[in-house]
């Protein structure tokens, strides 16, 4: 996994809808908006369609940052000891290094755009979508891919407290 930093060489037109969509587990989805091909190994952005319940478990970054951006529903955030709620409009900025999740706090769905730097986070996004292309994936598999991205999962003790307090349905 290599990226560079040399920046946009072409104009990238995204229209409303565009871009390849794809499964990342129960309730997460994704969609391809800026690769980091696009932008000399920058930035990525993707968008995140979360059904009712949906959740993100806790995860690690250690070589990108992410910041969300949320366009409908509420969408809940925990970073270490943080916690927050946004609504439509609202930002968040998650540092590499923090233990973090993500999930629906809202009766409706929810969705935000996810804007990753430097850029090569997006093609985690990517094999994890094949891999769960036919349904529930080898959990071997994805500690692999896991792996390969320097993402390691977490348990935090206050993962039981959010999936009750939001009826979240816990990945498999």
């Amino acid at each position: 996994m290599t990226t560079t930093t040399t920046g946009a060489t072409t104009v990238k037109v995204v229209q409303p809808g565009d871009g390849e969509f794809g499964g990342l587990g129960p309730g997460v989805g994704v969609q391809f908006k800026v690769d980091g091909a696009d932008t000399g190994g920058l930035v990525s952005i993707v968008e995140h369609p979360f059904d009712v319940g949906a959740l993100v478990p806790p995860h690690v970054h250690h070589l990108e940052d992410e910041i969300s951006y949320v366009l409908e529903g509420e969408i809940g955030f925990r970073s270490e000891d943080q916690e927050v709620v946004l609504s439509a409009g609202g930002y968040i900025v998650k540092p590499r290094g923090q233990v973090h999740a993500m999930w629906n706090a809202g009766s409706a769905p929810a969705r935000m755009i996810e804007v990753i730097t430097t850029a090569g986070f997006e093609n985690f996004f990517r094999e994890l979508s094949a891999l769960s292309a036919e349904g529930a994936p080898d959990m071997a598999a994805v500690g692999e891919l896991a792996g390969r991205y320097q993402l390691p999962f977490a348990q935090p003790d206050w993962l039981g407290d959010v999936i009750e307090r939001y009826g979240l349905t816990p990945p498999i």
